[in-house]
């Protein structure tokens, strides 16, 4: 769709939902999108957009255009403390609008960090859905925005443009587990686990697959042991020692087929839920010395940004309504809970460190509160 959005107070359906995926779309192409509300803004992430798109921007605002980052990250910028209290600062940009490069290097602080001075301008209305659109499409959360000209649909410039209520975006991570399907189900005997099968779960979000780890008959359990287990590339494919994923995801199944019952939720939410790209990054930067909240911070990014919406719709889709979780993190048991899922109990999941992920688990016990005693 292009042109004027639709009421973005009415309930999210079908085509609202394909404005936000087309939306997620067009910022990792680094095309423009405009933001429907009370104050239309012109937005384009700073990772990828190009000449093109800053001259579309250029073209077609009614005011300064601005970046938009995340405190943490405008601070770094700056060289100077910034209060954290609002999602987005704003640093003021020169027109025309022609170097994407400096764009690029405001953004991403594992690049060369060789930048001009910028200075504070006020932060538009729909900052947070402008940050929100690059964190879907899982690039920087830094964005370039102008507030829109009025008519721009009807210019020759804008009129293949597409508009998306800012509100959908905001709306977006929450609303996605009501659109989950269970799309696949088969019998995978595993290793550890012969009387495993899996069962596959799409959410409208681009194809993105969620899987849930069957072992045993868990519906048959009052309490079936459950872990939650974000996706992890490194750790669970590729046996990186700089994490514990893959032993906890491996001793989650052994667990599970010793008392004959269970289910791991396998969930896309890589680097707890910044993407696998912007995980390589932090790694980056913890390497320069950064922990692992650090790293995510600047970035731009929350220390986690997962959403257990997802898991507390796939534990409903298997008939499960009590659990007892296998987990360290009782900020996962704080979100199921919040989610509608009863957990009866917290299960230990704690695994001796490596000699090299000893800082990462240090991390998560003074930082995320994880309980590894």
């Amino acid at each position: 769709m292009s042109g004027r959005g639709p009421d973005a107070s009415a309930p999210i359906g079908a085509p609202r939902t394909r404005a936000v995926h087309r939306a997620v779309a067009d910022a990792r192409r680094g095309v423009p999108v405009v933001l429907a509300g009370q104050h239309p803004l012109i937005v384009a992430p700073a990772e990828t957009v190009g000449a093109e798109g800053l001259h579309l921007i250029d073209r077609l605002a009614a005011g300064p255009a601005s970046l938009l980052l995340a405190p943490a990250r405008a601070a770094a910028v700056l060289r100077r403390p910034l209060a954290e209290t609002a999602p987005a600062v704003a640093l003021a940009l020169a027109r025309p609008l022609i170097d994407a490069a400096t764009l690029r290097r405001v953004a991403d602080p594992t690049l060369e960090q060789i930048m001009p001075s910028f200075a504070l301008t006020s932060v538009p209305d729909q900052a947070e859905a402008a940050l929100a659109l690059g964190k879907l499409a899982r690039l920087l959360p830094a964005m370039v925005v102008a507030p829109v000209r009025p008519g721009w649909a009807s210019l020759p410039l804008g009129a293949g443009l597409l508009a998306v209520p800012a509100a959908d975006l905001l709306a977006y991570p929450t609303n996605l587990a009501a659109t989950l399907n269970r799309v696949a189900e088969v019998e995978i005997p595993l290793e550890d686990a012969p009387d495993a099968r899996l069962i596959a779960f799409r959410a409208l979000d681009q194809g993105i697959e969620h899987m849930a780890i069957l072992v045993g008959a868990p519906a048959a359990k009052a309490a079936p042991l459950v872990r939650i287990h974000s996706e992890c590339f490194t750790g669970d494919l590729l046996g990186s020692l700089r994490c514990d994923c893959g032993p906890q995801l491996k001793g989650a199944i052994r667990r599970m087929a010793e008392e004959g019952a269970g289910v791991v939720l396998y969930l896309a939410q890589e680097g707890r839920g910044i993407g696998l790209i912007n995980k390589l990054r932090a790694y980056t930067l913890q390497d320069r010395g950064l922990d692992t909240v650090d790293a995510n911070r600047a970035l731009g990014w929350q220390a986690d940004e997962r959403n257990f919406h997802i898991a507390a719709a796939m534990l409903d889709a298997i008939g499960l309504k009590r659990i007892r979780l296998l987990t360290n993190n009782p900020e996962k048991m704080a979100g199921l809970a919040a989610c509608g899922v009863d957990v009866a109990e917290r299960v230990p999941h704690v695994f001796a460190p490596n000699g090299v992920n000893d800082a990462y688990l240090d991390t998560k016990a003074r930082r995320f509160g994880h309980l590894l005693d």
